[in-house]
């Protein structure tokens, strides 16, 4: 990879922490989006979304989202 690879997010990484940001009304309207929108199955989105979680060039990008997603995430996991 190169420079410019490692220190921007593809549009794709992009996308997904813009859909994060957003807010849905109703059952199943996040999961419409991210297959209208992305074109992804919603298992996919959030593998590629778990992943950038740990994403140092996602955090640069979006902390606030990013740190957010990671306290949820990490409150589920403890209550496993």
């Amino acid at each position: 990879m190169d420079q410019e690879g490692e220190r921007q997010l593809g549009r794709r990484e992009r996308d997904i922490l813009a859909l994060e940001r957003r807010g849905f009304s109703g059952p199943g309207a996040k999961e419409r989006a991210i297959r209208e929108e992305l074109g992804l199955a919603p298992v996919r989105y959030f593998q590629l979304l778990n992943a950038l979680l740990d994403d140092e060039r996602a955090l640069a990008h979006d902390p606030v989202t990013v740190n957010r997603l990671r306290r949820v995430r990490d409150a589920r996991r403890e209550e496993r």
